[in-house]
């Protein structure tokens, strides 16, 4: 019996010095392999985990907020129920139906909201809503969040606190609970992470970060990297991630291509070329039949995202012949709009029952 007792004595005695090496060992941790409370490289990764609440602009017109899902909005007198982001560009195909109404949205209460701290309020009215609208900064101002760059998850922190003793490992998983990690952090933490560190750029360019010093170097330079989008116009960011492929991939990939619309120097044509129907080829060459008449022209693609250039030249048809911007690739009830702009004055809108 008396050895038995010996041996117990023995095992806890073992894992206690284990236990003491293992705390000696965190504890020496040289500095620059630790994360400390406010610290400059904290705030960074706060402000980078921080929730952005531009994405549902078209709803809310509030950069430090987001409405919750689900909910349900009447957009032009259209009944639309938004159960995730992709159901905002529902609301963008109403908007966009025509350039000859005034937009008017609807929200029915009650709803919640998700500030960018990541706290939910419920919300009853539009007063309510309003006055966490109004505290939010407005189009273009600067705020907190870089959204330029993004974690990515799981990244596996530890904690040692001095005054209790206690060390915790932690699986973090997404921006909220890295935004609560960060917060929660106090002078008496002592907190390393798992390297190597992957981030994502704002162009989808993968870094990796092997200590922190690296990783403060990386989300100080993507501060403004990028333009974040704080705005209310809805149209202006379809097309971030719109590549050469894609426009070829669509062009291609659909034959009898209709003009829904058509404005040169602020004058519509829309209805001029009824009844024709253009093809693309992936020779970058064209057709264009109407009746018992085909003619041919060309097409090329250059750039990318917002700044993706289509040139058209079909010389019978001068109307359509510009070096047009790709504004949106987007399917609205189930036609394909292919939508392309210079400047305010000129618009060309291609659609196709093809998906």
């Amino acid at each position: 019996m008396r050895f038995k007792i010996t041996l117990f004595f023995l095992a806890i005695t073992l894992l206690f010095t284990a236990c003491r090496k293992e705390e000696t060992e965190f504890i020496n941790t040289p500095e620059e392999e630790t994360l400390s409370a406010n610290s400059v490289l904290a705030s960074l990764m706060r402000r980078t985990a921080t929730n952005d609440g531009s994405q549902d602009n078209i709803v809310d017109r509030a950069n430090c907020l987001e409405v919750a899902f689900p909910y349900t909005v009447l957009a032009n007198g259209q009944d639309i129920l938004v159960n995730s982001e992709a159901d905002l560009a529902l609301i963008e195909c109403v908007f966009d139906a025509s350039d000859a109404d005034d937009d008017t949205l609807t929200i029915q209460f009650p709803l919640t909201i998700v500030l960018d701290d990541y706290t939910t309020v419920s919300i009853d009215s539009v007063s309510e809503l309003n006055s966490y609208i109004n505290a939010c900064s407005g189009e273009h101002e600067i705020d907190d969040d870089i959204e330029c760059i993004d974690f990515q998850y799981p990244i596996i922190a530890s904690r040692f606190n001095a005054s209790n003793e206690l060390l915790e490992t932690i699986t973090l998983q997404n921006d909220a609970q890295l935004f609560d990690f960060i917060n929660q952090l106090t002078a008496n933490d002592i907190t390393t992470m798992d390297f190597p560190l992957e981030v994502t750029l704002y162009d989808a360019t993968t870094m990796s970060a092997n200590n922190f010093v690296e990783l403060e170097s990386m989300l100080t330079a993507a501060i403004d990297a990028c333009d974040e989008d704080d705005d209310y116009d809805y149209n202006d960011d379809d097309c971030n991630d719109c590549t050469m492929a894609d426009m070829q991939a669509v062009l291609v990939g659909c034959t009898n291509w209709t003009v829904n619309r058509l404005k040169r120097s602020a004058t519509d044509y829309d209805n001029i070329y009824d009844g024709y129907y253009f093809n693309f080829f992936d020779d970058n060459t064209l057709s264009v039949f109407w009746g018992s008449t085909t003619v041919y022209g060309t097409w090329t693609a250059s750039g990318m995202g917002n700044s993706l250039e289509l040139v058209i030249n079909v010389p019978a048809l001068p109307l359509c012949n510009n070096n047009w911007i790709l504004q949106a690739i987007k399917n609205c009830d189930n036609v394909t709009e292919i939508n392309l702009m210079v400047g305010d004055d000129d618009r060309l809108q291609y659609e196709n029952t093809c998906n």
